[in-house]
């Protein structure tokens, strides 16, 4: 906006002009401040939450802070015209934002997360991507021959084997874990942590015939059952006819942006 409308909501706020509930403003189009024009045109909606001093209010936010630092997911609704505001525990296929005319529904959760299984051409395109997605990144790899001249702006590498950081918690509900590296020591045992977490995306490279080997080798190693393979995606990625690395890299990360934004593939 400029900063034009939240130098106006706050000086409304502070006359206290906001009746104590829930509510929706708009400003733009002739909005709640019709003299007040956005530089990009349009329309901005804002939503004013009442919160009471008390108890109830404190468990809110005590909820919205567990959800925050990672340790659930949930979706906050809130009731227009009162003040009332529920929450409830969903995953990822949730959709982020949803507005009828009676209530809002947010999805809050951590930041999302993408934990890369070992270093390849296609994991640092995943890195690149990732990051400008605005992801907390986080590259796993022991092999000291290849990261001892990886650095790359907003990734963290941590040089231990991926499926040892996955089991000391490295992953909540808004975490992505790809293993890319085609090396069954490393991707195998990722997914058989991963699978075993919160985590919203778990995804394999390699090829139908190589994918299925895989989903059958780490079911019989592992002893998983069905449910839990078949939270892994593999092949990897929507298919997008990708050959180069930055093109297989552009179709990992759109299915993981797919997902996470509760979209569903027959949906695109």
């Amino acid at each position: 906006s400029g900063g034009c409308v939240e130098e106006d909501f706050l000086e409304r706020l502070g006359r206290r002009e906001f009746a104590p509930r829930n509510q929706i403003i708009r400003y733009g189009e002739g909005g709640f401040a019709p003299n007040l024009a956005l530089p990009c045109g349009g329309v901005l909606d804002v939503l004013i939450e009442y919160f009471k001093p008390g108890p109830p209010s404190k468990e809110h936010f005590s909820a919205v802070q567990r959800a925050i630092q990672g340790r659930e997911l949930i979706v906050r609704e809130v009731t227009l015209g009162s003040g009332q505001v529920r929450i409830e525990h969903t995953g990822m296929d949730c959709p982020v934002v949803k507005v009828d005319a009676s209530c809002v529904r947010l999805r809050v959760g951590a930041a999302r997360r993408l934990v890369i299984a070992g270093l390849s051409p296609v994991a640092e395109y995943c890195a690149s991507f990732a990051v400008a997605l605005g992801y907390e990144v986080i590259v796993c790899d022991p092999r000291t021959e290849l990261t001892a001249h990886f650095h790359m702006a907003g990734v963290a590498l941590i040089e231990t084997l991926p499926a040892t950081y996955i089991a000391d918690g490295g992953c909540h509900a808004a975490t992505a874990v790809v293993a890319l590296t085609h090396d069954p020591r490393l991707d195998d045992l990722t997914l058989m942590e991963a699978v075993r977490t919160p985590a919203f995306y778990i995804g394999a490279m390699g090829s139908q015939r190589t994918s299925a080997k895989r989903l059958d080798r780490v079911k019989r190693i592992g002893m998983l059952d069905d449910e839990l393979v078949n939270r892994i995606h593999a092949p990897i990625g929507l298919n997008l006819g990708s050959k180069t690395p930055a093109e297989i890299a552009l179709a990992v990360m759109s299915d993981i942006v797919r997902v996470g934004n509760g979209i569903i593939k027959s949906a695109l």
